[in-house]
């Protein structure tokens, strides 16, 4: 039974290394051309190529799916059936027809809430108690073809989109462990989309990470966490980048949006265990974000503890524009 694999960033390794494990025949592993990364802006392979290579894998790289000869070169493989995780191109309906069995996606989303391209970021960003994991037979469409399988966790108030990733990548790849054979066998009998259930989640934008310090800190909180690792919560101080990578709503603040303020006792005890003591709040529309980590351009993040070390006149600045 040959196995087609479309996979390019780190959320696919786990769903191809468990493949491997579990005895498929990979006929190759499709992933995005290597792109420019870092200041030195060198050639840099997807995780998908670099597992693939360990794994002894053959590893295919073409532009575009679009192109008749890519096309045929991949109807050439012969596979039973295709598995894509977060591959990164829109397939056209030639490759879908390639495989007698299909072509079947992992999204990080409990379809049909959440369709689109950046659907982790949307759960922490609306505030869901749970995001998922469903396969689906593709179709032409974005994210709508009918379900196979289906899982849920939930969402941590610690999580970012990174953390959360990591989580959902791994529960990915147990569910396609469990779906393929039942698939395969004949087992499962997919279940169309509810398309009036469904919601979006479109492309995440670098103009994203601005923080507004009017909106509620609990909103503001969950952008530093839904925009971690990309592109980042952002703000300014006296004029340069400054980003804020972990933080915590408190209650209180009668301080214009933006101003830097001490921390009570009272709203130190509600910082989540483990937070630097030395933590400071920033006010906003309605409430303090405690900031918990925070990082100027061109150096590393630090604890609020050691930032102020660096900066003892911080308290009383004003954050942003």
């Amino acid at each position: 039974m040959a196995i087609l694999f479309l996979g390019t960033p780190a959320f696919s390794v786990p769903s191809l290394r468990r493949l491997v494990h579990e005895g498929f025949q990979i006929a190759a592993v499709y992933t995005q051309p290597d792109r420019p990364a870092g200041r030195g802006r060198k050639l840099r392979p997807p995780a998908a190529k670099e597992a693939a290579l360990q794994l002894g894998l053959t590893v295919r790289q073409p532009h575009s799916l679009r192109d008749p000869a890519a096309i045929e070169e991949l109807a050439a493989l012969r596979p039973d059936v295709g598995v894509a995780v977060a591959y990164g191109q829109i397939l056209p309906p030639e490759v879908l027809e390639i495989p007698p069995k299909g072509l079947l996606n992992i999204h990080p989303s409990l379809l049909p809430r959440l369709r689109g391209a950046s659907p982790i970021s949307a759960a922490i960003l609306n505030g869901d108690p749970e995001s998922g994991v469903t396969i689906i037979r593709m179709d032409p469409g974005m994210d709508s073809g009918p379900i196979l399988a289906q899982r849920s966790l939930p969402i941590h108030d610690t999580d970012t989109t990174a953390t959360l990733s990591d989580r959902l990548a791994d529960l990915a790849a147990d569910l396609l462990a469990e779906t393929l054979p039942r698939w395969l066998a004949g087992d499962i009998e997919p279940a169309p989309q509810d398309d009036s259930l469904a919601t979006k989640a479109p492309p995440l934008k670098k103009e994203h990470g601005r923080i507004d310090w009017a909106l509620p800190a609990v909103d503001i909180w969950r952008r530093v966490r839904a925009y971690n690792p990309w592109p980042g919560a952002q703000t300014t101080l006296d004029g340069e980048p400054l980003r804020i990578w972990q933080a915590w709503p408190l209650p209180g603040a009668a301080s214009p949006p933006g101003a830097v303020v001490p921390l009570n006792d009272d709203q130190r005890a509600a910082l989540p265990e483990g937070a630097d003591p030395e933590t400071f709040g920033v006010a906003t529309g309605d409430g303090l974000l405690a900031v918990l980590s925070l990082q100027r351009a061109g150096r590393k993040a630090l604890p609020p503890g050691d930032f102020l070390h660096g900066m003892r006149d911080l308290i009383g600045h004003s954050l942003g524009d």
